[in-house]
């Protein structure tokens, strides 16, 4: 399962067993999106735990992650909601951050899926993509959550490892933190559309991806080294190993039950990086 270069290992395994294969404090960046609890269909997991079954379940898994990151790591956990059950992600990172877990919530970074914005002109553009809802008491949801957990809230990111040029470059001199730089934080706000797809059953065959720039983005707030250990304890078709792969990471580690989303992901993978010896680590 592994190369010279690369080591990417996919295992058909459930997230708790796994990572107590990895011995503790070994893994530098956790980017993950477990399930909900909102009766998503996965191929091979019952998204339908009560609410208590849920938050013990999470406590199980999340106390490995603590377990398995080192002292600075970082935590992305990525949660969403559904309009009539807004408080989910809120009442899990509590729970995360309660004695039973121990974690600190360092920042929360807001995954925009679509936004409505007036240019200069008066026009009002719509970007990005949602799934609608009909209902006359709930707005469409537009956006979730990605927490950013650490052991002690002390871990230090690379703040322009996502900066933005500035609008107006008179402020590149104004200000000292700049140091001459046209680069300033891009914020907690992350815009980032679904990419226009053909065929869900083809091209996105599992029903609660995120994006790929989503994962990449964590990668790099955190702040890229090639020697970085990567871990999705819920990997899917893969797409945080995309990123890992796009950032330039060479140690990532993901589970998942189900064996089809392994096997998606280690195509794509393979898509990606045609080099032989990385091919064969995933297949």
């Amino acid at each position: 399962m592994s190369s010279k270069s690369d080591d990417f290992d996919l295992r058909p395994v459930d997230c708790i067993e796994g990572m107590k294969t990895l011995g503790d404090e070994s893994v530098d960046i956790v980017v993950t999106s477990p399930p909900y609890n909102l009766g998503t269909k996965y191929g091979a997991y019952k998204d339908n735990k009560t609410p208590q079954e849920y938050l013990d379940w999470s406590c199980a898994w999340t106390r490995e992650v603590k377990r398995v990151l080192k002292p600075k790591g970082s935590f992305f956990l990525n949660l969403g909601a559904c309009p009539s059950n807004p408080l989910i992600p809120h009442e899990l990172v509590v729970t995360l951050k309660g004695e039973r877990v121990g974690f600190v919530l360092q920042n929360t970074f807001h995954w925009i899926k679509s936004i409505a914005i007036q240019t200069k002109d008066g026009q009002l553009l719509s970007a990005g993509h949602y799934k609608p809802i009909h209902s006359n008491r709930y707005v469409n949801d537009c956006h979730e959550y990605v927490f950013h957990l650490t052991k002690q809230g002390d871990t230090p990111l690379d703040r322009l490892g996502l900066g933005v040029p500035y609008m107006h470059k008179s402020n590149i001199g104004r200000w000292a933190h700049t140091k001459g730089r046209d680069l300033r934080c891009r914020g907690n706000n992350w815009f980032i559309p679904y990419k226009t797809i053909v065929s869900r059953s083809k091209q996105r065959p599992h029903p609660a991806t995120f994006p790929v720039e989503l994962a990449a983005n964590c990668i790099k707030i955190h702040g890229f080294r090639p020697d970085l250990v990567v871990l999705d304890p819920f990997v899917g078709i893969g797409h945080s190993a995309l990123a890992a792969k796009e950032c330039g990471v060479r140690h990532f580690i993901g589970f998942d039950i189900d064996a089809e989303y392994l096997g998606t992901a280690r195509r794509l993978l393979a898509s990606r990086d045609s080099r032989p010896e990385v091919t064969a680590a995933l297949l």
